[in-house]
This record gives structure tokens, C-alpha cells and sequence, in this order.
């Protein structure tokens, strides 16, 4: 099978042949659909992140089962899944205390370089969180997915998988933004967008949109947006508590820096919690005033929109069929696993939202 393989950070991917393993007992093959170039892989291309190498990124997917293990039993040839970075073992102290996302079984999560799945001139290849989404194969466990129903398109099953849970469920899993609440989203790229289109749903007053790209603000309107910032002509947090008189309840980071994560933060009324989406640079430090806290303003991180991602991923999808949740409007193309350099160098520019890698599998 093909894939795209980081050899080096800091350096383009390229396209090679790899073989991949039988599945174990309770390992699952799948053709992949389709995958998302997210801006968290970016980071390990950047070396921003450590990754051992060689490796295959992506982690935002949906395909079809090819073959499963002796021991599967949710899952058959031919059914349509989404796959999740959450892997879950169900029986550790946070999968059995309803955390699955944060499961620490190492047997089920296992760390970069131990999985022995993937193979390149005969020697093992790294499979990144799990999944490695930008190759034609994905071998997982098989609670690594979750099965859509038949009227559920892959392309958009995939968005789902990460960036959407992401964004949506830390406004309705992580913070918990309760009915008539003001939220501020700082970043309107997937997550951001999704975390947007999040507070909608749970039914916020007011949803304050902030990036320095005016297209995409433009689509935050569309998906539910009561007001939008351009931080390239003002400072956000003025503008912020000029609109809203202080501040905001609920703040979220979706970005990935240092200095809008402050600005999260720093946009909250007295006893608002702010709520880290993106990904800091690995080692970057976040400062702020311990003053601030003296008001009960709190900060918090969320890890893939705290999700239960086999509960939370078809009612998402639910949500998408009834014209809740908007998620054609995060597509930005669809593209062929060649053009994955150009694609990221797209997304860095931050003129894109997600570009699909379409396998061309018959779905």
C-alpha cells in the first residue's frame, strides 16, 4: 500500500510503498475513505513536536473494513467506521470513571514506535496516535473506531473523527456551556469553527468569533457566530469586553500559540473558565497574572473534546442530518494523498479549512 512517510522533521513527506501486518485478535484493517490534513500533524512535520521517525502521520479518518481479528466482535467486513486518536481499553480507572479519552493502557495506547503494524523496506515504520491516517491502510485496534450508519458520506464522517469532536466537545463535553452563556473562540480554523458551531447547538446568547482572516469569519457567521473580531486591526480582548461589558463566560483557545492562549484566558469575566484547545508548541510556557485568579477566572485544557467517541460521534452525525451541526461548510477540497506537501503548505498559510485526502475507495 502507499502512504505518506515523514522520514525527517522539517522536511517534505514522501509517497512510498509500505506493507502492513495481519490483524491480531482484536485488530481491525481498513481501506481507508478518506483523511484530514489537521493542523496537529503540521506540528510534527515542523518538528515542533517530538516524533521518532520514520513515521506516518495523520489521525483524522473514516474507511471501510477490509478483514478484522479472531477476536472482534463490534465490527465486520465491509461496515463504514470513523477512527479516533481515543483509543480505549474500558477497563482503566478513567475508562471505568467515564474518561475514555484519557486512557492510560498501554497495551491499547500504545507509545510512537511500539506498534510493530506498518513496515517499510522490511523494517518497522512508526505509527503515529494509533491511527497513521495518510496511508491507503489503516491497521487499529478496534476501539479505535466507530461504525456510521449507511446515509452518513465517509468525507463527512472523517471531519467528525477529529477536528469536529475536538472543537464541539470542549464547548459541550470540557467547559459545559450552558443555555444563554457568552463564548469567545479565539482561531476559526476546523476546531475553532466547530467549537463555534458548538455553542450554538448548546445554545449560547452571544458567540464572539475571533481570527485575523476575514473568509473565515465570514464562515463563523455561518455557523452560528453572533459576532466576529478581526485580531489583524484590534486587540481581541478590549474588543471582547467592549461587546460584552467585562468579558465572557466562556472562552476557547484554537489555535495553538502562546499568545492567544493569554488572550483566552485573559477575555473572561469575573469566574469565566478559558479552555485550551490547540496545541502549544511542545516546552512553551503560558503566562498570566495571578491577580486574574483571585476573581475565580479559571484555566483549563481539553483533550480531544473530553470525548466518548462512540456516543458522542453518531450524535454529532445525527446532529449534521437535522442541519444543526455544519460541517460541509469546513471542507475546503478534496485532494489525492500526492498532493499532501502542497496541501500543508496550504493549511500554513492559513487560507484553507480541511482538505480531504480522497483514497478513492467505492463507498
Amino acid at each position: 500500500m502507499r502512504a505518506a512517510v515523514l522520514h525527517q522533521a522539517n522536511q517534505p513527506l514522501t509517497i512510498e510503498e509500505l506493507t502492513v501486518a495481519n490483524p491480531g485478535p482484536h485488530e481491525v484493517l481498513l481501506n481507508t475513505a478518506y483523511a484530514g490534513l489537521c493542523h496537529s500533524d503540521l506540528h510534527f512535520i515542523e518538528g515542533l513536536y517530538p516524533m521518532p521517525t520514520p513515521c506516518v502521520l495523520g489521525h483524522e479518518s473514516s474507511g471501510v473494513v477490509a478483514a478484522v481479528g479472531s477476536e472482534v466482535t463490534y465490527v465486520k467486513p465491509g461496515d463504514r467506521v470513523i477512527t479516533c486518536t481515543s483509543v480505549f481499553c474500558g477497563t482503566c480507572e478513567y475508562c471505568t470513571t467515564g474518561r475514555p479519552q484519557l486512557c492510560n493502557n498501554t497495551a491499547v495506547k500504545m507509545a510512537p514506535g511500539v506498534a510493530k503494524r506498518l513496515f517499510w523496506k522490511g523494517q518497522p515504520v512508526v505509527q503515529c496516535f494509533n491511527l497513521s491516517s495518510f496511508a491507503e491502510q489503516l491497521l487499529v485496534h478496534e476501539n479505535a473506531v466507530v461504525k456510521i450508519a449507511d446515509d452518513i458520506p465517509l468525507n463527512i464522517g472523517c471531519l467528525v473523527g477529529c477536528g469536529v469532536i475536538t472543537g464541539a466537545g470542549a464547548v459541550m463535553n470540557t467547559a459545559k456551556v450552558p443555555v444563554g452563556a457568552t463564548v469567545a473562540v479565539f482561531g476559526c480554523g476546523g476546531i475553532g469553527l466547530s467549537a463555534v458551531n458548538g455553542a450554538a447547538i448548546a445554545g449560547a446568547d452571544r458567540i464572539i468569533a475571533v481570527d485575523t482572516v476575514s473568509s473565515k469569519l465570514d464562515v463563523a457567521k455561518q455557523m452560528g457566530a453572533t459576532d466576529v473580531i478581526n485580531a489583524s486591526n484590534v486587540d481581541p480582548v478590549e474588543a471582547i469586553k467592549d461587546l460584552t461589558g467585562g468579558g465572557v463566560e466562556y472562552s476557547f483557545e484554537a489555535v495553538g500559540l502562546k499568545k492567544t492562549a493569554e488572550q483566552c484566558f485573559q477575555a473572561l469575566r469575573a469566574g469565566g473558565t478559558a479552555t485550551i484547545i490547540g496545541m502549544v508548541p511542545f516546552g512553551m510556557k503560558i503566562e498570566l497574572h495571578g491577580y486574574d485568579f483571585l476573581r475565580e477566572r479559571k484555566i483549563q485544557g481539553s483533550s480531544m473534546g473530553s470525548n466518548r467517541f462512540r456516543f458522542d460521534m453518531p450524535k454529532l452525525l445525527n446532529a449534521w442530518k437535522k442541519g444543526e451541526l455544519k460541517l460541509d461548510h469546513l471542507i475546503t477540497s478534496h485532494i489525492k494523498l500526492d498532493e499532501i506537501n502542497e496541501g500543508y503548505a496550504k493549511l500554513k498559510s492559513g487560507t484553507v479549512l480541511r482538505q480531504l485526502i480522497d483514497f478513492g475507495v467505492a463507498t
